[in-house]
C-alpha cells in the first residue's frame, strides 16, 4: 500500500475512497457508528495499542476550569467523563448516534455527564454560550467540515476555546510502517472484534481524506479563531489543534 492522502478530495463527498452526495455521507456515517457502539471502545484499544487514552488525558490537560464544556462527536463519553472530573465544569455530549450514547451512557462515571442528540453542524446552543467545544476523533466525520467549524465558532463565548484531537500525518519514517499497518492491519481486526471490516476499512480511508496538520489550522482560522496552533502526538499519528474565539471588538 502506498503512503499516498487523498487530503485534496473535497471531504463533504466521500465515504472512504468512494464519492458520495452530502446527504449519503451523512446516513452512511451514521450506520457505521450505529453497527460498531457495542465493540467501538474495545476496538480503540486494540488499534491503538491503549495509546489513544495517554492522547486523551494530554488533550484535557491545560482547558479552562469552568464553564459550559461541548465534546462534540463524543462517542461513547470517555473524553466527557475526563472533562467532568473537575467540578465547575457543566459538560454536555453531543452525537448523532444514539446507540453510541447509549453505550457510553450505563458507565457509573457519566452520571455527570448529559447526552443531547445532534449534529456538528446545527449545534442546540445559543450564540456565545459555550465556555469551550472540544471534539476527539470525530470531526473527520461531520458531513460538511467548513460548516461544524463555523457553529463552533457561533456557540462559544468571547475568548472560549475549541479543541481538537484528530487522527493527522505522521512523520515521512513512520508511514512505512502506519500506512500497511492501517490498511492490513486495522481491517482485520474490524473483523475480528466488530464483525464489520467495511466500517474499519472506512475509518482508516476517512484519516487520510482529512486534511493534514497545516491545512487544518488553516481551515480554522477561516472559520474565525485566531491563536490557532496544533501540537503532534506520537510523531504526528494525532493531533492537537487549538483556536480561541477572538473578545468582542
Amino acid at each position: 500500500m502506498s503512503t499516498h492522502h487523498d487530503g485534496d478530495k473535497p471531504l463533504d463527498h466521500t465515504f472512504g475512497r468512494q464519492s458520495v452526495s452530502t446527504d449519503e455521507r451523512r446516513q452512511r456515517i451514521r450506520d457505521v457508528f450505529n453497527h460498531i457502539a457495542s465493540r467501538y471502545d474495545l476496538m480503540n484499544d486494540l488499534m491503538s495499542f491503549g495509546i489513544h487514552r495517554l492522547w486523551k488525558r494530554r488533550f484535557v490537560a491545560g482547558l479552562p476550569d469552568q464553564g459550559l464544556f461541548v465534546d462534540l462527536a463524543g462517542g461513547t463519553g470517555d473524553v466527557a467523563v475526563l472533562l467532568a472530573r473537575k467540578p465547575g465544569r457543566r459538560v454536555v455530549v453531543v452525537n448523532p448516534s444514539i446507540p453510541m450514547m447509549r453505550e457510553g451512557g450505563m458507565r457509573a462515571e457519566a452520571a455527570a455527564v448529559r447526552w443531547i442528540a445532534g449534529e456538528a453542524e446545527r449545534l442546540p446552543f445559543a450564540d456565545g454560550s459555550v465556555q469551550a467545544l472540544t471534539v476527539s476523533f470525530g470531526l473527520r466525520n461531520t458531513t460538511r467540515l467548513d460548516a461544524a467549524l463555523a457553529e463552533a465558532a457561533r456557540v462559544l463565548a468571547p475568548g472560549g476555546t475549541f479543541a481538537c484531537l484528530e487522527f493527522s500525518r505522521p512523520m515521512k519514517w513512520l508511514q512505512l510502517f502506519y500506512d500497511p499497518y492501517s490498511f492490513h492491519v486495522i481491517p482485520r481486526l474490524g473483523a475480528w472484534v466488530a464483525a464489520n471490516p467495511a466500517a474499519y476499512q472506512y475509518l482508516i480511508e476517512s484519516i487520510r481524506n482529512f486534511p493534514d496538520q497545516q491545512r487544518f489550522a488553516v481551515m480554522i482560522e477561516a472559520a474565525g479563531f485566531s491563536a490557532v496552533r496544533w501540537k503532534n502526538l506520537s510523531f504526528g499519528i494525532a493531533a492537537i489543534h487549538l483556536g480561541t474565539k477572538p473578545a468582542a471588538a
